[in-house]
């Protein structure tokens, strides 16, 4: 009898879709070890073994464009829009290449966070399509107005052809999908012995000192390493190739690790906006400080979610680019729901898709 046979279609947009759809094939691959996972993406295969551990399909296939940035903060709509209108060209032969593999590898099932052709692409093929995702790309797309405004048509379009959407805290209403089931947070979880990893970085000091950076795949061009220099008590974990070599600096290059392996070792977060981080923070009940982000319709949205249900510190951009770090110290701002965040997302899908392949 052959395998069930899952493919995942992930966002060609930074490391973060593809983190926590991972974290979602990990724990069907934990559960019911047969289903063999094809992952379609055009992230590096280092990242999705960072969380996959079992063997899987790599098929590296872009089939959207998220947002084309030079960093993880800077956006360039013009070249993004001319993907755009590249991929949507290109949707007849994409769709097809991707339905002769789906068939020829008797896929069962589709499963997308949340590249929108993949919904055509199942249909196509005669398989279901769920997807997996906190916001669509239509919502991004419309909020830029002019000739993005027709791209996001075009995006709501295909999600309605969607079977199941699997919505993730911290969302926007999604109401393009016909059929909508609410989870909690997606995300990895530690998986290194906290006294070995103390040991191999050298990490001395006390959590309440000790911070955790990191600005998602693409990082960020100018933290400002320079006020790490008035903490020298502190302890500044970092996945920035480019960060100085410091006393109170621990650079991680290692892909073995991962943000989320540091973060019981540590007080505090800083980041900028992202579901991913900000799951795995919540998750772990890290105390998140962020930065808000303009002109990206999701960061308002992420933002409440954080306000809501984590400890925070939110700061102006200025703040964190010019200012002298002073938050560091300062108390952070309470969550102002008592009800804590849901956070079976990732078995709640696995399970779900254990059991379609079961009947």
């Amino acid at each position: 009898m052959s395998r069930p046979v899952l493919y995942v279609a992930i966002t060609n947009h930074g490391f973060g879709h593809a983190t926590r759809a991972a974290s979602v094939v990990a724990e069907i691959q934990r559960l019911c070890p047969e289903i063999l996972v094809a992952m379609v993406t055009t992230a590096p295969r280092w990242l999705l073994e960072s969380y996959v551990t079992g063997d899987f399909i790599h098929r590296p296939r872009g089939l959207d464009v998220g947002i084309i940035q030079s960093d993880s903060i800077t956006m360039d709509k013009a070249a993004t829009l001319e993907k755009l209108r590249h991929i949507r060209a290109q949707e007849r032969s994409l769709i097809a290449s991707e339905v002769n593999f789906i068939q020829q590898n008797r896929v069962g099932l589709v499963l997308a966070d949340i590249p929108p052709l993949a919904a055509k692409i199942a249909k196509a093929a005669g398989v279901p399509c769920w997807m997996m995702s906190n916001f669509g790309w239509d919502f991004i797309y419309q909020a830029w107005g002019g000739e993005f405004v027709e791209i996001a048509d075009w995006i709501r379009g295909c999600f309605q052809q969607c079977d199941r959407l699997f919505r993730l805290p911290f969302h926007e209403s999604m109401s393009a999908f016909p059929t909508i089931t609410d989870v909690g947070l997606t995300g990895g979880s530690p998986r290194f012995d906290l006294d070995q990893l103390r040991s191999t970085f050298n990490l001395t000091a006390p959590p309440e000192r000790t911070v955790l950076l990191t600005f998602g795949g693409l990082g960020l061009d100018q933290i400002p390493y320079q006020n790490l220099q008035r903490f020298p008590d502190w302890q500044f974990i970092t996945f920035d190739r480019q960060a100085p070599d410091w006393l109170n600096i621990r650079q991680v290059t290692d892909h073995q690790y991962r943000p989320v392996d540091f973060m019981p070792l540590c007080g505090r977060l800083v980041s900028k906006p992202g579901y991913s981080t900000f799951a795995e923070a919540c998750r772990q009940n890290l105390l998140i400080i962020t930065i808000t982000r303009d002109d990206f319709a999701e960061s308002p949205v992420l933002l409440a979610g954080i306000q809501d249900h984590a400890q925070h510190q939110i700061l102006q951009p200025d703040e964190f680019f010019h200012g002298d770090w002073e938050f560091l110290r300062q108390l952070p701002q309470a969550p102002r729901q008592s009800e804590a965040v849901r956070t079976d997302g990732n078995q709640a899908i696995a399970e779900a898709v254990i059991q379609y392949f079961a009947q």
